[in-house]
C-alpha cells in the first residue's frame, strides 16, 4: 500500500476491505493525482471504480463550496451503485456532500439535494444535463470529470448529452474515461474531449473471472420451460436469470413463482423505486434467484453470483461476455449456463470465436451428463459431403453458362438447407418417439 497517502484515503482503502490495490486501482492512482487525463481499458470485476473513487479521495476538499467531481454512467443501478460506494468516503469526510441524479427519480428531490452545492455529482446523462440547462448546477468549478462505463454510455447514445456539458463548461477539467472495452467508436470521443491522455490496458490475470460454460439444448423446448428441467440439478448461492427482453423476463419470473421458486425481476420497464428496492433486496441476500434483462449485465457489481443462466444469446453477443462476467470474480468459481436452440448455433460459434470455450451437457434423470457438443457436431450434419458437392460440380454434358460460379454456388446452398431440414425433421420424430415412450411407460 502507498504510504504517501492521506491519511483519509488510506482509512477508505481499509474500509472497503482491500488489503492491497488491484493492478487497475495502482496504475491509475499516480496519473489521476497528477491531474494526467486518463484512458482506462479494463476487465469487468478488475476494481474499476475504486480505480477513480481512491484518487478522488486524495484531491477533494471537503471545505470548499464548489462542486469539484462530476461523474457520469450509462444507466440508473450504476449510478446507485458508485454513489453507494462514494459514500463511504463522509467516514472520513463528514462534511463530504455526494448527490445522486438520474432519470426516474423526482426531480424536486433531485433539487433540494442541490440547494447546498454538492462537492461530487453522480449522474446519468440525461439527468446532468436537463439539470444543467435548468441552471440547477453548476460546472465551471469541475476539476475532474470521469466517464465510467463509456462504450456503454455510446452504445446508449447519450453523446449529444455528454457533449452539451463539455461545451458549456468554462474550466477544462481533467477527463477520466473508464470502460470495459475500446470500440473504434471510443477512439473518435477520446480524441475530442481528452488532452493527451494516458491510455491504460490493464491484463489482470489474477483477477479474471473462472467461469465454466455450460450449453443446454432446449430441443423441443422453450427457454423458460428448459430451465425449470435444470433448476434442481445446481443449488446457487446466487443465481442470474437473463432473458433478451423485458416480456421473457417477465414470463420466467411469473413461472417461477407458479412454482414455489421465491424470486425477484429487475429490468428497464419497472419503476425507479421497484428497481431500487430490487437492487436492496439482491444485496441484503434476500433472493436466490433473480430474473433480469440485460440492465444488471453491464457494470453491476453483485456480490456472490455463484451462477448465471442465458435464456438464449442477446443480438449484441457482448452482452453475453457481460451477463457471464457477473460470476467467477474475485478468485471465486462461478458457472454460466447457456440455454440454446438450433437458430442459435451461429451465436455460439461466434463466441468461440471470441475465446469462449463451451462444454455441452443436459441435466436428465437426477444428473448431469456430456451430450453432443452442437459445435462439434454441426459439420457432420448440416454440411454436404465432398461427394454430394462433386455431383453439383460435374454435370456430363453440360457447357459452362453465364454466372456459372454463382449458380453453382446457389445450388450448393440449396443442398445445404434442404440437408439442414431432413435432420430437424428426423430430430423431431426421434423425440416424438422419446415421449411418446415415456407416455406408455
Amino acid at each position: 500500500m502507498n504510504k504517501t497517502l492521506k491519511k483519509e484515503t488510506l482509512d477508505f482503502i481499509e474500509l472497503n476491505g482491500f488489503k492491497e490495490l488491484t493492478s487497475v486501482q495502482k496504475t491509475c492512482l499516480n496519473y489521476v493525482v497528477s491531474n494526467k487525463d486518463v484512458v482506462l481499458v479494463a476487465k469487468t470485476g478488475t476494481g474499476k471504480t475504486h480505480a477513480y473513487l481512491i484518487p478522488i479521495m486524495e484531491k477533494i476538499n471537503p471545505k470548499s463550496d464548489k462542486t469539484q467531481v462530476l461523474i457520469s454512467l450509462p444507466t440508473r443501478e450504476l449510478a446507485y451503485q458508485v454513489y453507494e460506494n462514494a459514500s463511504l468516503m463522509k467516514n472520513n469526510f463528514p462534511d463530504l456532500r455526494i448527490s445522486l441524479l438520474r432519470g426516474g427519480d423526482d426531480k424536486n428531490r433531485s433539487i433540494n439535494k442541490l440547494n447546498n452545492n454538492p462537492h461530487i455529482i453522480i449522474g446519468t446523462p440525461g439527468r446532468i444535463k436537463d439539470l444543467f440547462m435548468n441552471n440547477l448546477i453548476r460546472v465551471d468549478f469541475v476539476q475532474m470529470y470521469i466517464i465510467d462505463e463509456a462504450d456503454m454510455t455510446l452504445d446508449y447514445g447519450f453523446l449529444e448529452d455528454i457533449d452539451y456539458v463539455f461545451k458549456h463548461m468554462v474550466k477544462n477539467p481533467q477527463v477520466l474515461c473508464y470502460s470495459a472495452t475500446f470500440p473504434e467508436s471510443l477512439k473518435h470521443f477520446v480524441k475530442k474531449y481528452l488532452k493527451n491522455p494516458k491510455t491504460i490496458e490493464v491484463k489482470d490475470k489474477k483477477r479474471d473471472p473462472k467461469i465454466d460454460h455450460i450449453l443446454v439444448p432446449c430441443k423441443h423446448k422453450n427457454y423458460e420451460e428448459k430451465f425449470l428441467d435444470i433448476i434442481d440439478g445446481f443449488k446457487p448461492y446466487l443465481c442470474l436469470i437473463f432473458a433478451n427482453t423485458k416480456e421473457e423476463a417477465d414470463n420466467m419470473h411469473k413461472l417461477l413463482n407458479q412454482h414455489n421458486y421465491r424470486n425477484i425481476l429487475i429490468h428497464g420497464g419497472l419503476e425507479s423505486r421497484e428497481r431500487n428496492r430490487a437492487l436492496k433486496a439482491i444485496k441484503n441476500k434476500e433472493y436466490i434467484y433473480v430474473v433480469c434483462s440485460d440492465v444488471a449485465a453491464r457494470g453491476l457489481d453483485i456480490e456472490g453470483v455463484s451462477h448465471v443462466v442465458s435464456l438464449g444469446f442477446p443480438s449484441d453477443l457482448s452482452f453475453y461476455i457481460h451477463r457471464s462476467g457477473r460470476t467467477g470474480r474475485n478468485e471465486a468459481d462461478g458457472t454460466c449456463f447457456a440455454l440454446y436452440k438450433t437458430e442459435d448455433i451461429n451465436d455460439i460459434k461466434a463466441l468461440k470465436e471470441r475465446g469462449i470455450t463451451f462444454k455441452a451437457k443436459d441435466y436428465k434423470n437426477a444428473s448431469w451428463k456430456t451430450v453432443n457438443n452442437p459445435i462439434a457436431t454441426r459439420n457432420r450434419k448440416f454440411e454436404l459431403t465432398e461427394k454430394e458437392i462433386a455431383k453439383t460440380l460435374k454435370r456430363k454434358n453440360e457447357k459452362v453458362k453465364p454466372n456459372y460460379k454463382k449458380k453453382k454456388n446457389q445450388e450448393i446452398e440449396r443442398l445445404k438447407r434442404q440437408k439442414r431440414r431432413e435432420y430437424i425433421r428426423q430430430k423431431i420424430k426421434e423425440e416424438k418417439k422419446e415421449r411418446y415412450k415415456k407416455n406408455v411407460m
